[in-house]
């Protein structure tokens, strides 16, 4: 359904255009809305953003269509205004449409030609709304996705390559919210989903800006992958950016209950298996990586308390020259049939 604001001060407008258009009216094509003059045109665009075009008269009182037209792009750039006036020279015809008028037409109305002049004006407006869609998707997919899927989302040999897999050097980081399970026993799920998300924004913020990318949220837990240079030197800096913001987060208190917000952070980096994983005639893959890497950077965040980033004795190795770390010692992982060396990053 189309919703149409009309501007013009002529008492008996109202009714002949809904008698024009009753039947586009029931059978929900056209909604109408309609203001005296300019100013009271802008408080319907205020109580209305969902409008889609203006059909506007010149002459009125309190604000003319003029000036209502310079005013349109401050209330609701998207909205496109048809003029519908007896001043029909060109002198008003130019002034219009240098102020963001779509169309012009001459009073008195042709409702047939009027009808044609909406339908285009929708339609126009439609195209734009979905451009701005569209924009916003790809610029929100750009924050999570890295250039790599991007590249790869666009490729001419899209459907063919849906299975193709390739070997990767990179660090993926675990990072998981301390606690979280037993606060959402006791508070409602409404809470819940805001305090998880608020918490998912920090680590986000900091995994962009240290060039990562989200792979997939599980549960309350944030699998990130860095990739290119210097991904190991990048994706512990961004863990370090978590847990201190985290750590000094103010607690939370809903509902009576109180939270302090901690994270364990598990980091492991080398070779590993970049594809997408899940089921082709289901159409639902995931772009991700997998392998004994990833695996046991997992483990290393289960392992990990509240504010303590690990590491093995061998990515410690390619970053001791660069952070602060102490030894843990050897610990017993899930599925490791040997202890392993473990260390906590500090600084």
């Amino acid at each position: 359904m189309a919703k149409i604001l009309v501007v013009d001060d002529e008492a008996d407008l109202e009714l002949l255009v809904k008698q024009k258009f009753r039947r586009k009216i029931r059978e929900n094509v056209y909604e109408f809305i309609f203001a005296q003059n300019g100013e009271e045109a802008l408080e319907r665009v205020k109580e209305h953003p969902d409008l889609d075009i203006i059909l506007s008269d010149i002459n009125m009182p309190v604000m003319d269509g003029l000036t209502l037209l310079s005013r349109l792009p401050e209330a609701n750039p998207m909205l496109k205004a048809v003029v519908v006036s007896a001043y029909g020279d060109m002198q008003n015809i130019r002034t219009a449409m240098n102020r963001g008028a779509f169309d012009f037409v001459v009073k008195p109305v042709d409702f047939a030609d009027l009808d044609l002049t909406m339908e285009k004006t929708i339609q126009y407006v439609r195209q734009l709304q979905a451009t701005m869609k569209a924009i916003k998707e790809n610029n929100i997919l750009k924050m999570y996705v890295d250039e790599n899927v991007l590249n790869f989302m666009t490729h001419k040999e899209f459907e063919q390559s849906l299975l193709s897999n390739n070997l990767v050097d990179a660090t993926v980081v675990f990072i998981d919210i301390c606690g979280f399970t037993a606060i959402t026993e006791k508070v409602p799920a409404n809470t819940v989903v805001k305090l998880l998300n608020g918490l998912f924004d920090t680590m986000v913020t900091e995994i962009i800006a240290h060039n990562g990318h989200v792979d997939k949220f599980i549960g309350d837990a944030v699998m990130a992958v860095f990739r290119g240079d210097y991904h190991l030197d990048r994706a512990i800096e961004a863990a370090l950016a978590v847990n201190a913001k985290i750590n000094s987060a103010e607690e939370i208190n809903s509902d009576g209950e109180v939270y302090k917000p901690a994270v364990s952070i598990g980091i492991n980096s080398g070779e590993m298996i970049s594809g997408n994983i899940g089921s082709a005639s289901l159409k639902r893959l995931d772009y991700t990586v997998i392998g004994d890497v990833v695996n046991l950077a997992q483990r290393l965040q289960a392992a990990a308390k509240g504010g303590q980033i690990l590491i093995t004795e061998e990515v410690y190795e390619k970053a001791k020259e660069s952070f602060s770390c102490e030894k843990i010692g050897d610990v017993s992982l899930k599925n490791k049939s040997k202890p392993v060396t473990v260390y906590q990053v500090v600084a």
